[in-house]
């Protein structure tokens, strides 16, 4: 029978987990920051318009890994159905138009922001309950559910058509000087860069916070956590939710810019991109996910220009970086940086 000396005080109520202020930013990452706005901010004055047409999908995973990371890298639960709340912004921003005939930019965002909020709400509740392969499975689940929903009630969704989304007014004003390309690369562009930096900060706050310090003290020791106070299961509800609400407004975006709310995007294939994105970033860091986003969507565009086999060597690539860089990226970035302050 033990006897461990440390239960043998009388067990009081726990103690709350002390918040730490996590250390301010170091200047050279402020300085590169602002090297990457600046050239995001001139880009469209000096790239082509097809390429233009990548930075709108990059700046809609942008928000999207970034709650997905939450969820995954701060909490500790890997989805493999998070694309079920992409493809819930799409289609509630087309359900929209279709239903009101509203072509406002930002009912869309609102729309889209309360159906993946109604909508996750129970699934979280459920969700949260397990972890490891039961959450996966389970999340995986409720995807592919999803998915047939949207292939099957042919006369809700459009099947396998999908819906239409059609370019959208800003800020009320229509833009009708602009053709399509245009639009998605000049005023589009410029809303979408300022949205990512917005829901960046918010992330940025949300993280460093005493929430941000309870999800990742129930991701490394629940059970501690438990015994501090924390109240783990909503920890990881809250996330859940916080995650599929930024999922439905990247959801939207690429709504907008393919012009079509595709079943595809619900699809179990398109999980695990988002989830091959976030490792080959780097889950551990907050912006790694966004960067692994930017690579993937470069490569697979450049390989799929060269060969039909593209799917092929993106993978074995992929595969490769994966292998040789196991903390992503932004992990190899940080340990060469750290050999060399010790060199």
């Amino acid at each position: 029978m033990r006897t461990d000396t440390v239960h043998s005080a009388p067990i009081t109520a726990p103690e709350e987990l002390e918040f730490v202020a996590p250390p301010p930013i170091s200047r050279a990452k402020l300085i590169a920051g602002g090297l990457v706005l600046a050239v995001l901010a001139v880009a469209p004055l000096v790239i082509s318009q097809y390429y233009m047409t990548l930075l709108i999908p990059f700046f809609a995973y942008a928000v999207i890994l970034l709650g997905f990371n939450l969820l995954f890298g701060y909490g500790g639960l890997l989805s493999f159905g998070h694309a079920l709340f992409v493809a819930i912004g799409a289609y509630a921003a087309a359900a929209m138009v279709s239903k009101t005939g509203m072509v406002s930019f930002e009912m869309m965002l609102l729309t889209a922001v309360v159906a993946s909020f109604v909508i996750s709400i129970p699934i979280a509740w459920l969700a949260s309950r397990f972890t490891g392969i039961f959450f996966g499975m389970l999340t995986l689940s409720f995807g592919m559910l999803f998915h047939s929903f949207l292939n099957k009630f042919y006369y809700i969704t459009g099947g396998d058509s999908g819906m239409r989304v059609p370019r959208p007014s800003l800020f009320g004003m229509e833009l009708d000087q602009f053709d399509k390309t245009a639009f998605l690369g000049g005023p589009f562009y410029y809303y979408c860069l300022v949205m990512v930096l917005l829901l960046t900060w918010v992330m940025w706050r949300i993280v460093r916070s005493p929430y941000g310090i309870h999800l990742m003290a129930s991701r490394d020791n629940a059970v501690k956590a438990l015994y501090l106070g924390v109240k783990v299961r909503s920890v990881r509800a809250i996330a859940f939710v916080v995650s599929a609400v930024y999922a439905s407004i990247g959801g939207v975006i690429l709504g907008v810019n393919t012009g079509l709310a595709d079943p595809e995007l619900a699809y179990w294939t398109h999980s695990g991109h988002l989830v091959f994105m976030a490792v080959l970033g780097g889950y551990q860091e907050f912006l790694g996910p966004v960067l692994g986003a930017f690579v993937f969507i470069l490569l697979q565009d450049e390989l799929s220009s060269l060969t039909q086999y593209w799917r092929f060597f993106l993978g074995a690539i992929l595969a490769i970086l994966v292998i040789v860089l196991p903390g992503g990226i932004m992990g190899a970035i940080r340990k060469f940086k750290s050999k060399g302050e010790q060199a």
